[in-house]
């Protein structure tokens, strides 16, 4: 029986407005090529690095969310290795005393450690044609946070969704898009194979993974191959590999380097940055209520377990959700239900965010009221919610086009007399104990009142109508 042991290297870009270590704009997404640059950014001579403080106090935020050591400095390094998008042939990075060691992050009934989180600048893009490579340094000295993790993950599945917790961790505490599509949230993955019980195995690494499925597809196919070599007999060479996403197979790209390859040295052009405790103590009194407790505090309200773990992991859903629990005029897992159900498919139907309708918490919570207090059947609440998306005030729907729900007994005895003379045979059925035709003339009721009656009534009235107990 073999088993894979997974380790992630995450690199998140800081939501910031300018550069790591000079005063360029760092939101270069879309911006013709080479225009977001300066003498710093492109590692010209004379030209001296500042550390952005709101790139340190991003990552000391996740650093205390993931409960990690912090040192009282930080210390940044020079990274030494060559490549064409890489102005200064090194980066500026951190080595030995890295902005966060240790602490874990929750994934279900376990949790995964943190071995380090370090500050560092990305280098540029590279664009490799036939005969030539083009550059585009906007990217070039974006702050990053590089957080690697043990090697703790099992699956490719853990990996996707450990990938997805940090994204939406990340995306709480307010200090990265982190869009893979953008590039703004990258993963390099190490695997390695063994039998069951034995130590681990030899590493490979598989670079610049740039979206989850990528990430579960590489994992799935290097797992495959380790796995068939050591059935060989034969041993597993540590590399680092690229992944080719039409074939779905991982490739070799050169031999793995080790620390002593890049020639790390402290940067002599920045001093050390002092972390004083009570910039420390202010940072984490201004953290946010991290995932995993929204997650608890959603289940303490009622609200199922598997709902509260798609809400609390999913930023801009648990927003929406607190913002309408506030008004408390519909139950928590009400508004669950319709928002992860409904709302979700109207959304997914129309390729839309939640924030870009005009749908308010206001108006979900007040729509969803007039369905538990009764006052209109959940067909209703389906087909007012297009419009509901759109801005429309619900009870004024409701009102002017006299939706509310049909409670006159009298007038559905009615109803439910026409119906069950025009559907003989399925009204016999159900005196024969075939409750399933029951549903038929219950829905012929609710399509003649359309859908404003309440169909336990109906249920009650056609049974007492069909002499049925």
């Amino acid at each position: 029986m073999y088993e894979a042991a997974i380790g992630l290297e995450v690199h998140l870009h800081l939501k910031t407005r300018t550069k790591a270590f000079c005063g360029c704009q760092a939101d270069y997404f879309g911006a013709p090529p080479n225009t977001h640059t300066c003498p710093v950014c492109l590692g010209l001579p004379g030209a001296l690095p500042v550390p952005n403080k709101k790139a340190v106090e991003f990552g000391l935020r996740l650093a205390l969310a993931l409960g990690s050591r912090i040192p009282e400095r930080l210390v940044f390094h020079r990274k030494n290795y060559f490549y064409p998008d890489l102005p200064k042939n090194y980066q500026i990075s951190q080595y030995d005393l890295p902005l966060g060691q240790g602490g874990s992050l929750p994934l279900g009934e376990r949790t995964v450690r943190i071995k380090r989180l370090h500050l560092e600048e990305d280098a540029g893009k590279s664009l490799h044609l036939e005969d030539r490579t083009l550059l585009d340094l906007n990217r070039a000295g974006s702050p990053l946070i590089e957080l690697v993790t043990e090697p703790d993950l099992k699956s490719p599945e853990e990996a996707r969704l450990f990938l997805q917790r940090i994204q939406a961790l990340v995306q709480t505490l307010g200090i990265s898009e982190a869009s893979p599509e953008e590039g703004k949230m990258r993963a390099d993955v190490n695997v390695s194979v063994r039998r069951a019980g034995e130590p681990l195995g030899t590493k490979v690494e598989i670079k610049n993974l740039n979206s989850f499925k990528s990430v579960q597809r590489a994992l799935e196919y290097e797992i495959r191959r380790q796995t068939e070599i050591l059935r060989r007999g034969e041993r597993v060479k540590q590399a680092t590999m690229g992944f080719e996403e039409g074939s779905g197979k991982t490739y070799p790209m050169r031999t793995k380097e080790e620390e002593a390859d890049y020639r790390y040295f402290p940067e002599p052009d920045i001093p050390p940055v002092p972390i004083s405790r009570e910039w420390l103590e202010a940072i984490r009194q201004d953290l946010p209520e991290l995932p995993w407790e929204k997650e608890g505090r959603y289940q303490a309200l009622g609200i199922k377990t598997q709902d509260a773990e798609v809400l609390a992991y999913t930023p801009s859903l648990a927003r929406f959700l607190d913002q309408a629990l506030s008004l408390g005029q519909a139950s928590p897992q009400a508004l669950a239900n319709w928002l992860l159900a409904d709302v979700a498919g109207l959304l997914n139907e129309r390729g839309l965010t939640l924030e870009q309708t005009r749908l308010t918490p206001e108006g979900l919570a007040r729509l969803v009221a007039l369905f538990e207090r009764g006052e209109i059947t959940s067909r209703v609440v389906k087909e007012l919610l297009p419009e509901v998306l759109e801005g429309k005030d619900p009870e004024a729907l409701v009102r002017e086009r006299g939706l509310r729900v049909v409670a006159d007994e009298g007038a559905l005895r009615a109803v439910v007399t026409e119906v069950i003379a025009a559907m003989p045979e399925a009204a016999e059925s159900v005196r024969q104990g075939k409750l399933k035709a029951l549903d038929a003339l219950l829905g012929q009721v609710m399509r003649r009142t359309k859908g404003q009656a309440k169909p336990d009534l109906v249920r009650r009235l056609l049974l007492e109508a069909l002499g049925v107990g």
